[in-house]
């Protein structure tokens, strides 16, 4: 009986699987060589040009309009939303449909960034003509310096040039690539030129895993009540009774001024199962001293890595020493943070 033909191999028996990776390699290597050739332009003209770019965005009174065509078009509207969601007001017009009725959303105060590797797309002198009739100020990014678009702005960006990873150096790739990662530069820049924080971020991401990974202890903590609770004194029998009715293996101890000295947890229990007194010895020496707590200002996704690294799964959320509420690791996962 003839052997079975292996399911993945071409009439000259190589495997179409490594024609793939290799063929990978080399877009990844064209590709991090466009990235590379960025990266040295800004360290040397483009640098000025950059600078000067987040200058002009960082004072506008306005928005940024992020403008393109075709695959430029598909970059320039991923930029706009990364500066959007980043602190800088922007967003995103057609070049196309700009001059059709589009061009009625860009004001005075506004800012238009272009982007065009060739700088010479017909579409583009529309908006160019309107920027100067308004006195618009005009970002254009591009690889051609003395392109129209280039000539016309007042800060161009221009791009080094680089050979697609298209094989047939036509399907914009490395291009589009390098357009991106620029706009992302750009946006980076102003965000930490203005302080943009966290707190900001989670301001403007209130929906999906971000959205959960930047709410606040606060938000997810079980208060009043609902937190394992008993003074110093307290008889272990009680503790216990208190820890399966909150039910989080868990009971803060607090002093006479109601500041958290201490916690009974499963662990504790567990260290001490073999006294013959547990249930008649005092809170104050069976519990951990000088407890681990957090605030209620602390992000989740904080809360979550101190929980995962101490390997506990509670932790008390206190202000000013004092218990305010209890956050468990089920409350965590359930909000979608990991």
């Amino acid at each position: 009986m003839a052997k079975p033909k292996p399911l993945m191999t071409n009439s000259s028996g190589t495997e179409p699987a490594n024609a793939a990776v290799a063929s990978a390699l080399r877009t990844l290597e064209a590709d991090g060589s466009g990235i590379a050739a960025l990266a040295a332009a800004l360290q040397s003209d483009l640098g000025s040009a950059f600078a000067a770019a987040a200058d002009v965005i960082r004072n506008a009174k306005g928005r940024l309009i992020v403008t393109g065509l075709g695959k430029s078009g598909h970059v320039a509207r991923k930029i706009a939303a990364t500066l959007a969601s980043t602190g800088t007001p922007a967003f995103f017009v057609h070049a196309a449909e700009a001059g059709h009725g589009d061009l009625g959303m860009i004001t005075a105060d506004d800012v238009i960034m272009a982007l065009s590797w060739s700088g010479e797309q017909a579409e583009m002198k529309t908006l160019i003509t309107y920027a100067k009739r308004f006195r618009i100020a005009l970002i254009a990014m591009t690889a051609e310096r003395d392109s129209t678009l280039s000539q016309a702005a007042d800060v161009a960006l221009t791009l080094p040039k680089a050979r697609e990873a298209c094989p047939h150096n036509l399907a914009p790739s490395t291009s589009s690539l390098m357009l991106l990662a620029l706009g992302d530069a750009l946006a980076i820049a102003l965000l930490e030129g203005r302080g943009f924080t966290s707190v900001d971020f989670s301001v403007l991401h209130p929906g999906g895993k971000l959205g959960a990974m930047l709410k606040y202890t606060r938000d997810l903590m079980h208060a009043g009540d609902a937190i394992p609770l008993k003074p110093l004194g307290t008889r272990m029998s009680d503790a216990l009774v208190e820890m399966s009715s909150k039910g989080f293996g868990c009971v803060g101890i607090v002093d006479s001024r109601g500041q958290i000295v201490g916690i009974v947890t499963d662990g504790d229990l567990r260290r001490h199962i073999m006294q013959p007194d547990l249930l008649t010895a005092l809170v104050d020496d069976v519990m951990t001293k000088n407890p681990k707590t957090i605030r209620g200002d602390l992000l989740a996704s904080e809360a979550l890595e101190i929980l995962n690294s101490s390997k506990i799964t509670a932790l008390i959320v206190a202000e000013a020493g004092k218990p305010v509420g209890i956050v468990h690791l089920h409350d965590i996962l359930r909000a979608g943070v990991a």
